[in-house]
């Protein structure tokens, strides 16, 4: 056990109490509607508050030093102990963590050439410049990086695979590093894409530790601002993560109908929701209180339908940010980028059907185990969890679903 002096016993007391309620006051400026965000990160404001905060507590202090000086003496030594963290897992199978994949073999001759894919007969013609106005195009946000790479050209093979009108899907690719922008090309030479620079530092200071390091990449939260990144005339878009493949043509996704709201996206109401969040938001009725007028359902992230233009219309870019500034000072989950999307739309999301994401086949956060489909059709595969078909192959170490992603693999060494 280890003893702690008076004085520091005293410090650390006035320090809880002042942080305690310098939270609150935090969490209060963050949760009030229409405050700009972005006065809240001058030093000089916060320096401000904090001061007068100490300065309260200096003030304070002589009323309470008495009662202080009582539990010294009833409790002459305390034990010392940290704040948690969140759990950290790197999965590590054949030198790779996480799914990433080392800059050494990602080199633009390690993917295959994909076939030509062309429109089935009675798609409608769209522009051979690739205009990404216009307004015939299904358009089909993924992210592009070198750690998930082999699933991103994955799922693009399996999107045009099976597509009726391949020349009518307009692809935007993400990416935190431009050279990806000549692989695509020379994989599919016929793609009608574009991409787009995310920088990282527009939301690095947002981050905060998950349950694994790879949902801590800014990259992953890239979808958070797609409002912003893609042109304004593009009104509609799908996000589909890196590790899924889709096994049905892409316009039935496309065509679902959102009614009035913003997003649409497989729902799993059977799922226990609190386990989303920490008691302590749970306890903390100005926090949980988000969801009291709403019947909010677990969904995920990696398969949404998208009306940009609702989210243009109501900000919700800035939504999902407060709710990650309130993380930041109090912690009140452990996931990466889902939280804050169900603090924001949970409950207020278009049912699509389950077909469209038969997720969790990479296994849990952390042991990435073999799972078994959901009952019921398919029409997208969802490797999400730690466990990526690709490594599991590679290991020599697949489960039985891994061998449903591997016919859309283009990486290999050209002969």
């Amino acid at each position: 056990m280890l003893r702690i002096s008076n004085s520091r016993l005293i410090d650390r007391l006035i320090h809880f109490s002042i942080v305690a309620d310098l939270k609150g006051t935090l969490i209060s400026y963050l949760l009030a509607d229409g405050v700009d965000l972005r006065f809240r990160r001058k030093r000089n404001k916060w320096r401000r508050v904090i001061h007068d905060y100490k300065m309260q507590w200096i003030i304070r202090f002589s009323g309470f030093v008495s009662a202080i000086m009582v539990m010294i003496v009833l409790a002459p030594s305390l034990q010392s102990f940290h704040p948690a963290e969140a759990i950290r897992s790197n999965t590590h199978i054949d030198g790779y963590i996480d799914g990433h994949i080392p800059a050494t073999v990602t080199h633009r001759s390690s993917f295959r050439r994909a076939a030509i894919f062309r429109d089935a007969v009675g798609c409608k013609q769209v522009s051979g410049s690739g205009d990404v106005c216009d307004p015939s195009l299904v358009h089909v946000a993924i992210t592009l990086d070198f750690e998930y790479l082999r699933g991103s050209i994955a799922a693009v093979h399996s999107i045009l695979q099976h597509s009726s009108c391949p020349e009518s899907v307009f692809f935007h690719f993400l990416v935190s590093d431009t050279s990806l922008e000549t692989l695509v090309g020379s994989t599919f030479p016929k793609l009608k894409f574009k991409v787009y620079y995310f920088e990282p530092e527009i939301v690095r200071k947002l981050i905060s530790t998950s349950v694994r390091q790879a949902l801590e990449q800014p990259l992953n939260y890239a979808r958070n601002y797609l409002a912003d990144i893609l042109e304004p005339c593009v009104r509609r878009v799908i996000y589909l993560d890196s590790d899924l493949v889709v096994v049905d043509d892409v316009s039935n996704l496309w065509s679902t109908s959102l009614g009035e709201k913003t997003i649409g996206a497989p729902e799993y109401c059977h799922a226990n929701f609190t386990k989303y969040f920490t008691a302590g938001f749970w306890s903390y009725r100005r926090l949980s209180g988000t969801f009291s007028d709403r019947n909010p359902c677990y969904f995920n992230t990696g398969v949404m339908v998208m009306d940009l233009a609702k989210w243009r219309q109501f900000g919700y870019t800035k939504r999902i940010e407060r709710w990650m500034e309130i993380q930041k000072i109090d912690r009140i989950y452990e996931l990466g980028s889902l939280p804050p999307f169900l603090l924001v739309f949970a409950g207020h999301v278009a049912p699509i059907d389950h077909a469209w994401n038969q997720h969790g086949l990479g296994g849990d956060n952390v042991k990435g185990s073999c799972r078994d489909l959901h009952p019921g059709p398919v029409s997208l595969l969802h490797w999400s969890g730690s466990g990526k078909p690709w490594l599991r192959l590679d290991s020599k170490q697949p489960c039985p679903l891994d061998a449903l992603w591997a016919p859309y693999d283009l990486y290999g060494q050209l002969a």
